[in-house]
């Protein structure tokens, strides 16, 4: 039995999905709004690292043209104060991050190269009767706009309705790695939150910055001071305000080699909702258009989760449309009650660590205290941004939280 399935959206999720379907032989096409050439010139569009877990699927995919070996990171370190401590916990295999204006490209080739379609342009709504004639399943990924919109919020799942951080994210030079290649968390309690990553752009190793700042706290100046009114003031009013509030990266800082790595179009500025919707629509001939990626969960970038959730739930989908023949509400039932759980777990996980973050709960604060320690309990923590499912399992309640810190200090059973 042939297979169509029309993808909507052409980032992690929707191209993960295509490779995994032309692997199998099934016919897939996806849409968007812009060629491989113009997502290599367009404005950063996200700082993603790519876990081991993502990092395996890929290699299975035979996309792993970043191995991890040459272009990974092995550990998280956490800078936690303004006096800060100074602790880290090792990943059970490497994690890696590459521009998306390098990736996605590369992984649109790789589509095509494999019997892969795409149409390039804008979609509206109006355009869905002649998809569904077209197609066995809809399969929309894009996270923004009116497709997005055919997805109802979850209120169960979604607490919020308006960001929890002003962000601003960016790609920059004149930071010196740390000697061991490592992703770095500093904490300004209070204050915000300010994410290092090592990453692979065309001109080579920088750091990618994504930076969680509080609404009211002096930090929100980075998010809501728009970069292009006074390039040269922007960078003074981050080196000033990163001298006080993020030390432990400010040492590391060559002030007069100090900015975006390559031009304007390396920082974003603006704010993310947290939402979950309903995971699917039936349209109007029966068609289902089932919501992957952003278009099913949105989460705020704190844990880095969203572009590997996507990859793993498009793994997941991509397993059931190649074992199944007819895509119904069944089919649905199938997919969700196999990603729901790591992907879902992911949602809450990034919300309990902002709301904690900006105001600790005491078990939070016996957490951090634990983990300022070291040894298994800072790796198993670090690991877990693989697993949010298991990192859940410990945050979900108190007791949870109590018992997992008293297995590592060894004064009772997990």
């Amino acid at each position: 039995m042939s297979k169509r399935i029309g993808i909507i959206g052409a980032g992690t999720a929707g191209l993960h999905l295509g490779l995994y379907l032309r692997r199998h032989g099934v016919d897939a096409t996806i849409f968007t709004d812009r060629t491989p050439e113009e997502q290599r010139g367009s404005r950063l569009l996200n700082t993603v690292a790519h876990h081991a877990v993502t990092v395996e699927r890929e290699r299975a995919l035979d996309v792993d043209h970043w191995p991890v070996e040459e272009y990974g990171y092995t550990q998280h370190q956490y800078r936690v104060g303004p006096d800060p401590l100074r602790f880290e916990g090792d990943l059970h295999a490497p994690s890696r991050s590459v521009d998306y204006r390098i990736y996605l490209p590369r992984l649109m080739e790789d589509f095509a190269e494999r019997g892969g379609e795409f149409e390039f342009g804008r979609l509206s709504p109006d355009d869905l009767p002649a998809l569904t004639a077209r197609f066995d399943l809809l399969v929309v990924c894009t996270g923004r706009g009116p497709f997005a919109e055919m997805f109802e919020r979850d209120p169960e799942l979604s607490p919020f309705t308006a960001p929890r951080r002003a962000l601003c994210a960016g790609i920059f030079t004149g930071i010196a790695q740390q000697p061991t290649r490592a992703v770095t968390f500093h904490i300004s309690p209070g204050a915000g939150e300010m994410i290092e990553i090592p990453t692979w752009t065309e001109g080579g190793l920088a750091t990618a910055m994504v930076i969680e700042n509080h609404f009211g706290s002096p930090l929100e100046a980075l998010a809501a001071t728009p970069y292009s009114d006074d390039p040269e003031a922007y960078v003074r009013l981050m080196l000033d305000l990163y001298r006080e509030h993020y030390p432990g990266c400010f040492e590391r800082i060559d002030e007069s080699g100090f900015g975006l790595a390559n031009g304007p179009k390396d920082i974003i500025q603006g704010g993310v909702t947290p939402v979950v919707r309903r995971t699917h629509t039936v349209l109007g001939d029966g068609t289902v258009a089932i919501a992957l990626g952003d278009a099913h969960s949105t989460v705020d970038p704190i844990l880095g989760q969203g572009a590997n959730m996507a990859s793993y739930a498009a793994w997941i989908l991509g397993e059931e449309i190649v074992a199944r023949e007819v895509y119904d509400a069944r089919f649905v039932e199938h997919v969700d009650r196999r990603r729901g759980d790591r992907v879902l777990s992911a949602g809450r996980w990034g919300n309990f660590m902002m709301e904690n973050l900006t105001a600790p709960a005491p078990e939070f604060q016996e957490f951090l205290g634990a983990l300022s320690r070291g040894g298994s309990l800072t790796d198993e923590f670090t690991d877990n941004f693989n697993f949010p499912e298991r990192a859940w399992d410990v945050f979900a309640t108190p007791e949870r939280t109590g018992a997992w810190l008293a297995r590592h200090s060894g004064a009772g059973a997990g």
